[in-house]
């Protein structure tokens, strides 16, 4: 429900804070004191067009704040999670309207798309008027509020899973036969690139792998002969190392008459003996790694071309053709074996579709009956709103050739506004104050079912009086007592079932030099007052005094 409504410099409206609590709330007030004005500021709150001409003259930029308790799992917050949103519990709507004509978004203090807020706004709040045509213009919405009359959300759940489980088992049908016929077309071609490509045998990675390694062989080929060179200098016959080891062993026999003359130069030579050695093991490492077969090599060679000449023939990368080779032995598995996979998946597309269709036949039959008892209904409250004569009918149009995921029903709800004429659309066979009438009739038989939890009802009574008008209020009061309700009535006998009364003027500021909308809660004998007006007009009589007590003892009686 609606808490709180916060407005700040909208056309004339400078600062005005509301609380709001449940049951049934009227607006009153004398014309141009500024109802519109309030309406209008509610509904940019709730994701309605905005226009620069709603900010108040001299001011930058207006904004409306609209507070709202809802329940735990209300729709609402599924819009919330869906756009990654938090639920703090208390949902807190914003609009800022710039005096460029530019908007902002917010819910609770996070920035939002229009779109978003018109959601959530929907969700939260229903606004009808005798002009206004958001109310009901979508048949699909007739569809909604059926099922929500008759409880068949369960059955429009079920409806749906099994739409998309008819969808879902279509589509694998359809792929699957696209897929046979693309491959039944090229046959012959698949089947030999199947078989060569299965006998090449590709691997990903493989052609980087082999022009590496010969790579390695060929640069190896072209320094073996240096390397060997030089191991047979360093270590082979060439050697000088035996004779330098000879040369030690004759130094150290005769060292041991002069050893300061000869033990440096042993040194030396050990250390060169061992650095000869150490590079003599270097090289034979080097020329073991250059080793090869020259096979080796060529078969490396043979397996690259293949590969690059298949690449070519197939007009892909080589990396790419195991990937090419799996998917054409799959098309030839499909040529082979699709035969039987298309009969099972042909007759899972029977059954899904049977199910579907068994399913949607039981919630057209049961739309069929619950329409029946809704028009009993609705046509029951319609004597007391001045339309006795009118007739209120729930058409369900039953497409079998056209099934949806709610079914294959299109639910409009129409009217026959008098005997002898032709029945139509509610929306466009019913006048301004007769399409009101017919929406709180309807309204009152759904309750709460199929309802946003705040209803906003503006000037239905205009163009009733007496008897009617006080059907009006009584039809109002009931439906408060399910969820909550403001009106906007002109009708004392209406404003007389309020559970709060609020009323709206226009004050002069500046010495007159401007005026601002003002709206008071009244206490009890404030609103015997404004309903003694609203039943007598400017001057207030005795008489419309004891006519206003009247009318609110009754209304609590």
């Amino acid at each position: 429900m609606l808490a709180r409504l916060s407005i700040r410099d909208i056309v004339l409206i400078e600062r005005l804070d509301i609380e709001f609590a449940t049951g049934l709330a009227v607006l009153t007030g004398e014309t141009g004191a500024g109802k519109s004005i309030l309406l209008d500021a509610f509904a940019l709150a709730l994701g309605g067009r905005g226009d620069a001409g709603l900010v108040r003259h001299g001011a930058e930029q207006g904004q409306v704040t609209a507070v709202f308790d809802i329940p735990k799992n209300h729709p609402a917050t599924k819009i919330l999670a869906e756009n990654g949103l938090d639920d703090t519990g208390e949902m807190i709507l914003r609009r800022v309207q710039l005096a460029d004509g530019r908007t902002r978004a917010f819910i609770n203090d996070q920035a939002i798309s229009v779109q978003t807020l018109k959601a959530v706004g929907a969700a939260l709040v229903e606004i009808h008027g005798q002009h206004d045509e958001r109310a009901l213009v979508d048949a699909a919405t007739h569809r909604r509020l059926l099922d929500a009359f008759a409880g068949l959300e369960k059955d429009v759940a079920v409806v749906e899973s099994l739409w998309d489980a008819r969808r879902t088992a279509n589509t694998a049908l359809e792929e699957h036969r696209a897929g046979m016929e693309r491959a039944a077309r090229e046959a012959d071609y698949l089947r030999h690139a199947s078989s060569e490509l299965k006998q090449l045998a590709p691997k990903e990675g493989e052609e980087t792998s082999l022009a590496h390694r010969r790579t390695t062989m060929m640069q190896g080929e072209k320094i073996a002969s240096d390397l060997r060179e030089a191991q047979e200098a360093v270590g082979g016959h060439h050697s000088p190392v035996a004779a330098l080891s000879a040369a030690v062993r004759r130094l150290e026999r005769r060292g041991v008459n002069s050893p300061a003359l000869v033990e440096p130069a042993v040194k030396a030579i050990d250390t060169a003996i061992n650095a000869l050695e150490e590079a003599d093991q270097h090289l034979l490492a080097a020329l073991a790694a250059t080793d090869f077969d020259p096979a080796e090599l060529e078969r490396i060679e043979e397996r690259l071309f293949a590969l690059r000449a298949a690449s070519r023939k197939y007009s892909t990368p080589v990396d790419l053709l195991a990937a090419l080779a799996a998917q054409y032995a799959a098309d030839v598995v499909l040529i082979d074996a699709g035969a039987s996979q298309l009969k099972k998946l042909e007759q899972a597309a029977i059954e899904a579709d049977g199910r579907y269709a068994a399913s949607a036949k039981k919630l057209s039959l049961a739309r069929q009956k619950s329409a029946e008892k809704l028009n009993k209904a609705v046509n029951a409250e319609l004597a007391p709103l001045k339309l006795e004569r009118a007739k209120f009918m729930t058409q369900v149009a039953t497409d079998e050739a056209a099934p949806g995921s709610q079914g294959f029903d299109r639910v409009e709800f129409w009217v026959q506004t008098n005997p002898g004429t032709k029945p139509g659309p509610m929306m466009k066979v019913a006048s301004g104050g007769e399409l009101s009438r017919f929406l709180l009739a309807l309204k009152v038989v759904l309750s709460d079912r199929g309802s946003a939890p705040t209803l906003v009802f503006d000037e239905i009574d205009t163009g009733v009086g007496g008897a009617v008008a006080d059907a009006i209020g009584g039809r109002l009061a009931r439906l408060a007592g399910k969820v909550q309700v403001m009106a906007v009535t002109h009708a004392p006998q209406v404003a007389a079932r309020a559970d709060q009364h609020l009323l709206i003027s226009k004050d002069a500021l500046d010495k007159g030099k401007r005026v601002a909308t003002r709206v008071n809660a009244l206490a009890a004998d404030h609103r015997r007052e404004e309903i003694a007006r609203m039943l007598a007009g400017a001057e207030i009589t005795a008489e419309a005094r004891a006519a206003a007590e009247r009318l609110l003892k009754a209304a609590t009686a």
